[in-house]
């Protein structure tokens, strides 16, 4: 078999004929898999985390010259108030735009590169699994998902979040550095018609070591309209109301880890 579970994760092969009816299952039962094979080396994963550490090594007045985050650039906070906890710092970038960071009166152009060319293998990479869901589904046409992403208004970013040592936590779900995460979210759950499981995505630090993250958001267009697709309400009743990317993004500003961002769009109460 081509899926296992560990610690309760679906482990899905993506060299494998049958990964999009597993990623589907696990879309369904869960909302969250991982997955190997994938078609990303392990060495530019390596080389581009080993860069992040080095930036986030750098002295804060260094850090906030490629800030502040507003909303893209760099930033750190404190978590609590809105359902976490500890302290972050992080990169977030568009992945439509070229970002230019002086540090050192210069331009660091290794961490730019490879920034660069990771957010391109991770859409590349996220569009191959929003294919074999629509595959999973039986929907047409393939890339009624990926489209969103691949659009040049796609509102897709790139995130790079360094978590210090926190020794009263533990980790949620142990890194690995030779597999993906992947969550589904809120768009996906409207267009399923909430046959797929919108989870949160979430990290605790490391008790020991400082800890790094780096998340790939595929999102629509801000002027796309979100809607279950018609080929898979089957005679079912909408869940949900059509709203757009951008009147979705406004609503969950401030919004709390645990609550539910779809709620302000919800017809009946999805199961």
């Amino acid at each position: 078999m081509s899926t296992t579970f560990s610690s309760s994760i679906p482990l899905v092969d993506l060299s494998k004929p049958d990964a999009k009816n597993l990623i589907v299952k696990a879309c369904e039962d869960f909302g969250f898999f991982k997955v190997i094979n994938h078609g990303i080396p392990m060495e530019a994963m390596s080389q581009l985390e080993s860069e992040a550490f080095k930036f986030f090594s750098l002295p804060l007045t260094e850090k906030e010259k490629a800030g502040p985050a507003n909303p893209f650039g760099y930033g750190n906070k404190k978590i609590g108030l809105n359902g976490d906890v500890g302290w972050v710092e992080y990169l977030l970038l568009n992945t439509n735009q070229e970002h230019n960071f002086k540090l050192y009166g210069r331009d660091i152009d290794k961490f730019r590169c490879l920034l660069k060319d990771y957010k391109c293998a991770m859409r590349n990479m996220a569009c191959k699994i929003l294919d074999l869901m629509a595959e999973g589904l039986k929907v047409q046409p393939k890339n009624v998902f990926s489209k969103l992403v691949m659009d040049k208004q796609s509102d897709s970013i790139f995130r790079v979040n360094h978590y210090p040592a926190c020794p009263e936590l533990a980790i949620d779900v142990p890194p690995d550095h030779s597999s993906f995460f992947i969550n589904v979210g809120d768009s996906l759950q409207v267009m399923t018609n909430g046959r797929f499981k919108s989870v949160r995505h979430r990290v605790l630090a490391n008790g020991i070591n400082p800890r790094l993250s780096m998340i790939y958001f595929g999102g629509p267009p801000l002027s796309e309209k979100i809607a279950p697709l018609p080929s898979l309400m089957k005679g079912k009743e909408s869940l949900y109301k059509e709203f757009t990317w951008f009147e979705y993004k406004n609503s969950t500003y401030g919004s709390r880890l645990a609550d539910n961002r779809l709620g302000n769009y919800e017809r009946i109460a999805a199961s």
